[in-house]
């Protein structure tokens, strides 16, 4: 089977230390290129200890990034830095399989919108892969198996960890701030409400907090249904939906953000019902950075290129 070359633009962030780990242990990846301008010349070991690798971070260019006969590259960038990247590979090497982190694509109709559990027949031999956001993944997994008994927009209340604010110095992850707070924002129109709401073509309506942990998100989600329904209805539907899905994990508890900070997988459920039944509450909880972001971007890499879904992702079944 075909080895990757790879290359990783933005390793500076959180995201791009997650990613590059994974990529450096995934048997079909050889990772030739990461680059970041701030730390251009030093050692990524020294910046990623778990990364065994005698490989230097480099200030590359979209003019250089087009050059370099990459397979496959991930922009891993704020929102709003990867057109030039992409219209230097459009027009360089066409062919070399884009997968952007950031939001820049999320509501492009030519690229291929990665929620890896319900887009593999579109993201296999994609070449333009947008990554979902964090928030927007776990809203997904969350609200999808129910759409079709929605009554009214889903409620949604999400708490993160700091490092979904970057690394970019502001309020959201700054420690004495957020010490003893929860820092609530961007109440409406987010950009993942916007997001969420254009994937499943069902308005959505999300508020976003940040807590003085690390990494993690939690989100308690509510559901006006159409007609009543037992618990059992709703469980039954949660499962079918993902009894075959390793990475998303249906829990009849409440999920706790500690229990899967630092895992690959999302998991659903805590399921409460209010109203007589016509009001379904559920949670779901992820890594930000993991399946919100890089392990992912992984998956999806494996299933546009035809490799074993869960090829390099470090994954341990939980009984």
């Amino acid at each position: 089977m075909k080895t990757l070359k790879a290359g990783l633009i933005g390793a500076r962030g959180h995201v791009g230390k997650e990613l590059i780990p994974l990529l450096l242990a995934h048997p079909q990846v050889e990772l030739e290129l990461i680059s970041s301008r701030e730390l251009e010349g030093q050692p990524v070991q020294a910046m990623v200890p778990e990364a065994v690798s005698d490989l230097h971070f480099r200030n590359v260019g979209p003019e250089e990034l087009a050059r370099a006969g990459l397979d496959v590259c991930f922009l891993a960038l704020p929102n709003g830095y990867a057109s030039e990247f992409v219209q230097a590979v459009e027009q360089g090497s066409p062919d070399t399989c884009l997968i952007d982190l950031s939001g820049d694509h999320r509501f492009d109709d030519a690229w291929v919108y990665g929620l890896s559990e319900y887009q593999r027949l579109a993201l296999a031999g994609a070449r333009r892969i947008s990554n979902p956001g964090c928030y927007a993944t776990g809203m997904q997994l969350a609200i999808r198996p129910y759409l079709d008994w929605l009554a009214e927009p889903p409620v949604c209340f999400g708490v993160s960890g700091y490092s979904g604010a970057g690394t970019k110095p502001s309020p959201k992850n700054d420690l004495n701030v957020l010490r003893d707070n929860l820092l609530p924002y961007a109440l409406a129109n987010h950009l993942h409400e916007e997001e969420v709401s254009h994937q499943m073509n069902q308005p959505v309506h999300f508020s976003p907090h940040v807590a003085q942990f690390f990494r993690g998100i939690s989100l308690t989600i509510h559901l006006r249904l159409q007609s009543a329904v037992t618990y059992a209805q709703a469980m039954q539907r949660l499962r079918e939906a993902y009894e075959n899905e390793p990475l998303v994990q249906v829990s009849e508890e409440i999920p706790e953000v500690k229990a899967n900070a630092g895992r690959h997988h999302a998991v659903v459920g805590g399921l409460t019902l209010g109203d007589a039944g016509q009001r379904l509450v559920l949670v779901a909880t992820l890594d930000n950075l993991l399946k919100g972001a890089a392990t992912q971007a992984v998956q999806n890499m494996n299933l546009a290129f035809g490799f074993e879904e869960l090829t390099g992702i470090a994954w341990e079944e939980q009984a």
